[in-house]
Parts: C-alpha cells; structure tokens; sequence
C-alpha cells in the first residue's frame, strides 16, 4: 500500500490520480497512524511554507511514527515539492527544524531579479538535468522537463545525494536521493508524460 501523508499542505488528489494512471492499486490518503504502520510506501508532499508544513506535522501527532517508518524501516519514501524541503534539517523560510532524513537545508533563491530578470518563485516548466539515474530516474525521456512553483531550493551537503539538477539564475538541486529516501522539488503530478514516468519508476521500485 502507497500512503499520501495527509497533513494539510498539498496536492494530495492529483498525486493519487497520477499514481493510479501508472498502475498503483492500493492508494490511500491519509493521515492515520494504523494506515501508516502498514504503507509499504510513503510520499510527503506539501505546498506552502516550511514551518506551516512542520507545524501541521506535528499537530497530527505522526512525527515519531514517520521517522520509525522512514529511519528504521527503511520504507520507500518520495518527497515532493515542500515534502523534499520538509525532508532536510532546517529551511532560511522559517525557524523550526526539519525531519532531517536527507543531509541537506533549504535556502531561498540568492540571485537579484533585477539583475538577471528571473522571477521568484519560479514558476512553470524547466529542465532537470539528470546526474545520476538513481531510482526515479531511470529509463527517463531524454528531454525530461518538469512544472515547478518554489521561492526556496535545497542544498544537499554531499553532491552523490544529488540526482537531478535544474538551471535558475544558477545551478541547483532538483532531485535528491539517499537509499530509500528520495524527493523531488518540481510537481511530478503536473509535469504529464515526465511526471508519470517517475511516478511508475517509484511505484515499481523495491
């Protein structure tokens, strides 16, 4: 069983939708702990800020069971979007620490828009240079491009973590992973034949 981690923050529907497209048939979203004891996947997903998102989580009450699933199970667990940045140890948008299941923090963008006339956030479709296949990666199109909404970026502390990267005002971050844990800055669910692909990549891994 794949649970959505339902806390509040995210595009929880469409996420479930993608995944029934690429063939997941026990789906459920859920912010249960019984429902969460016995996912033999996870995915955090999350739109919003840092500390709403951590706050959120500890209300449920789920932390401690998370990381028991996550740390010591060793359960599959894809992050997306605020879910990824959730993931890393602490976040320049707000002062509570993070889950701090990938060796990484969170930094805004630091470029001036005015010089270089990027917005932020960015917004919209952008490549994702793959770096190493990793597991959501692998059999990717090669002209893999996906849809990204974000102000802030993660900064992995070990470039092997790193499995994607995407070109905004400078180099960062797009994809990560460490093992089983594994996140994705960028909206998979919105991003059509590229975001299925790498929702089936995680959905048949084991």
């Amino acid at each position: 069983m794949i649970v959505i981690v339902d806390y509040g923050m995210g595009n929880l529907g469409s996420i479930a939708n993608m995944l029934k497209k690429v063939g997941a048939r026990d789906i459920k979203i859920s912010s249960s702990s019984t429902d969460i004891e016995q996912a033999d996947k996870l995915i955090l997903p999350g739109v919003g800020a840092f500390d709403t998102g951590m706050q959120r989580l500890r209300e449920t009450g789920l932390i401690a069971l998370l990381n028991e699933k996550v740390i010591n199970g060793h359960t599959p667990t894809l992050g997306v979007c605020l879910g990824m940045q959730l993931m890393t140890k602490i976040s320049e948008e707000g002062e509570l620490p993070g889950l701090g299941w990938i060796d990484a923090e969170t930094i805004r963008f630091r470029f001036d828009p005015k010089q270089n006339g990027l917005k932020i956030p960015h917004m919209g479709w952008n490549t994702v240079n793959i770096s190493r296949q990793g597991t959501l990666f692998e059999g990717m199109y090669s002209d893999a491009r996906f849809y990204f909404v974000h102000s802030f970026h993660v900064v992995a502390h070990s470039s092997e973590d790193v499995l994607a990267t995407t070109e905004y005002g400078y180099e960062f971050a797009s994809a990560v992973q460490q093992g089983h844990i594994m996140a994705a800055q960028f909206h998979p669910e919105k991003s059509h034949k590229f975001g299925m692909k790498l929702y089936r990549n995680f959905v048949e891994y084991s």
